[in-house]
């Protein structure tokens, strides 16, 4: 199959016309790929991809159209408690700004309340405003650090992502077992006492396998 590539070395009359492509439909643009890697887009299996791509585009970066704060709010209740709250195990599911390949996993996330908490639900949805946009891993794990240490000031919060990534999996060095693992650590987090706590709740299984 050949695929036409384009360089960094077009002369001037070779770039492409912007107005052009400003105009053209997103559907337009997926059926001129699909031209582009050699395939025919008026086959039958192929008629009705674009307008397949496109929904499914909306879908995967919908986060484009969510904010953190909106998520959040409504869902913060004042408490008395001081010690760390948990959530682990969220599962995740992105895409990778470089090669716009697939990558997922889970995210931990804790903090110490400082008089608010979160609804435990929204955590999770949390995770998604930012994963559902074109992402790196370490991006995605500062960003959670950072909305919930803005959004309720807790007296810290502590991030871990394990993800496996497509463009490694199916591309490139092609490894199929291996995973990233980032941290993002704000707070009392940052402390070594606090840290490794966090760390070793997240390697304990409760009896139940939870």
């Amino acid at each position: 199959m050949k695929v036409v590539a384009s360089t960094n070395r077009m002369s001037q009359s070779d770039q492409p016309d912007a107005n052009a492509l400003q105009h053209a439909s997103f559907e337009d643009l997926v059926r001129e790929t699909i031209a582009r890697i050699g395939e025919d887009p008026t086959r039958e299996g192929l008629i009705d991809t674009p307008q397949r791509v496109v929904k499914s585009m909306e879908y995967l970066t919908r986060g484009y159209a969510q904010q953190p704060a909106e998520v959040l709010n409504g869902a913060l209740f004042t408490v008395d408690y001081d010690e760390m709250v948990i959530v682990k195990d969220i599962e995740m599911f992105s895409m990778c700004e470089h090669h716009m390949l697939p990558f997922f996993g889970k995210v931990h996330i804790a903090y110490i309340p400082n008089g608010k908490v979160i609804g435990l639900s929204k955590l999770p949805r949390l995770v998604e405003v930012f994963a559902r946009r074109l992402q790196v891993q370490e991006r995605l794990t500062t960003q959670l650090a950072d909305a919930i240490q803005e959004i309720i000031q807790p007296q810290g919060v502590g991030v871990v992502i394990e993800a496996r990534h497509l463009c490694m999996m199916m591309r490139g060095v092609e490894k199929q077992h291996s995973a990233a693992i980032t941290s993002a650590m704000l707070g009392v987090f940052r402390q070594q006492e606090t840290r490794n706590e966090f760390l070793s709740l997240l390697r304990q299984k409760t009896p139940n396998g939870f």
